[in-house]
């Protein structure tokens, strides 16, 4: 019987030209798993009205359009334009939030993340800090560590054309 739908075999392992792009759903439970989804998620850009939180499921939730780290050389081998999508950034078992460096009144203001920071405490609890450019931060009380990122449009050409840059 054959691996493939073109009859042939492959022993039984898929390869990874076989597989299908498909939107990013990672979730962290884990200092390990937040640094992936941190890298994923440097230089995403978001507006205030770009977040929410649900206090009655505590849930901090962000809408972000994420510059796709991942597609990257991809994009440079195959000579086309770099990539972003929008994904959404869940933060559960939030217990409290407060930020830094936000006016949450101006709803034209553009956050850029820089990344997400892990600060453990007691029995599992915690504090989630989302840096931001321009020295702004949000912080997230939680009960542990359970974040999503999850795409939820098709990849769309970043409007700048290129890569992000992050000067010293």
């Amino acid at each position: 019987m054959s691996d493939r739908p073109d009859g042939s075999d492959t022993g039984g392992d898929a390869r990874f030209a076989e597989g299908a792009e498909t939107a990013l759903r990672l979730c962290a439970d884990d200092a390990e798993g937040l640094a992936v989804i941190s890298a994923l998620v440097q230089d995403a850009v978001l507006s205030i009205t770009d977040i929410r939180l649900d206090r009655k499921r505590r849930r901090l939730v962000m809408l972000v359009n994420r510059f796709r780290w991942e597609d990257r050389e991809a994009a440079e081998r195959r000579g086309r334009g770099y990539e972003r999508v929008r994904a959404l950034l869940v933060i559960d078992q939030v217990l409290r939030v407060a930020s830094q460096g936000i006016d949450r009144h101006e709803a034209d203001m553009v956050l850029s993340v820089l990344a997400l920071d892990w600060q453990p405490g007691a029995e599992g609890a915690g504090r989630l800090v989302v840096t931001l450019a321009g020295d702004g931060a949000i912080a997230a009380e939680v009960e542990c560590l359970d974040v999503l990122l999850r795409d939820v449009t098709r990849p769309y050409l970043a409007p700048t054309g290129h890569v992000p840059e992050h000067r010293e």
